[in-house]
């Protein structure tokens, strides 16, 4: 007997907005080469991707991988932060 030991898909993209507890939104962007134009454009989808804790904030570049359904669109969750992004800074009171 053979075992196939193949690794989860695995994506790049940038945390969008936190859509509830544990939840963010993650956009990934690909190119695309127009099949009559030849010019290439870029084509995004979001993902709802599983964030434990809200470690990730908006404006991340963050790797995503593949998982068991969490729930009715979560497939993925986050792997690892490549990049701290400037993302939105609330204001301090005195």
């Amino acid at each position: 007997m053979t075992t196939d030991t193949s690794r989860p898909q695995t994506l790049t993209g940038t945390v969008v907005k936190h859509a509830g507890t544990n939840t963010a939104v993650v956009r990934v962007d690909r190119y695309v080469k127009h099949p009559k134009y030849k010019k290439y454009q870029v084509r995004s989808k979001k993902y709802l991707v599983e964030d434990a804790g809200n470690a990730a904030g908006v404006g991340d570049l963050v790797t995503i991988v593949a998982t068991r359904p969490l729930s009715k669109l979560k497939r993925f969750k986050i792997g690892e932060t490549v990049r701290k992004g400037a993302g939105v800074e609330t204001p301090i009171e005195d």
